[in-house]
């Protein structure tokens, strides 16, 4: 909401100013074709793999347990029942904990994806940075946000001037 009014009053402004020049990109494009960008992915994709896969084996161990313990809970004695209950309750909570640890919201998949995509982005700002001086433009705005132009002239769209600062051929998205 904030977004779309500060949107709102940029263009306001830009009613009473003289000559104002906007510029906007598509910053998916650009990770899509930036190497930089492709490689990060991948080493995430497969950390992400790896994790998953852990967490599969877990959870399959959990569920064998689990499926032995209903076939053998009538013949059980109380005590080992409720040890294997126990057991089986732990196994859960260390599947969750290893979840939360690994995907959970400040887990190491997000640092892991702050490691890897924060020298990515700084990359790409300051090619649009230095884009925007060399164009003189006032403002650039990114399309694949959340403001969301319903018109704009292909003419300001600087996406590919940043990937050939970046040395990006605009075509299969390897570097130069």
């Amino acid at each position: 909401m904030k977004k779309i009014i500060l949107f709102t009053l940029v263009f306001s402004s830009v009613l009473f100013a003289q000559e104002i020049k906007i510029g906007y990109v598509d910053s998916d494009a650009i990770m899509k074709k930036l190497p930089d960008a492709q490689d990060a992915q991948k080493k995430l994709d497969a950390q992400i793999q790896e994790w998953q896969e852990e967490l599969n084996k877990l959870e399959k161990d959990w569920k064998d347990k689990y499926d032995d313990y209903e076939k053998r809970k009538l013949i059980m004695s109380n005590q080992k029942r409720a040890d294997v209950e126990k057991e089986l309750v732990e196994l859960e909570e260390g599947i969750e904990k290893f979840r939360q640890t690994k995907f959970g919201v400040n887990g190491e998949l997000f640092k892991k994806q702050e490691e890897l995509m924060k020298p990515v982005q700084n990359k790409i700002f300051t090619a649009i940075q230095d884009v925007a001086e060399e164009e003189e433009l006032d403002f650039v705005f990114d399309r694949s946000g959340d403001i969301i132009f319903l018109y704009a002239k292909e003419e300001y769209d600087i996406t590919n001037l940043v990937l050939e600062k970046l040395e990006v051929d605009i075509v299969d998205g390897t570097n130069n």
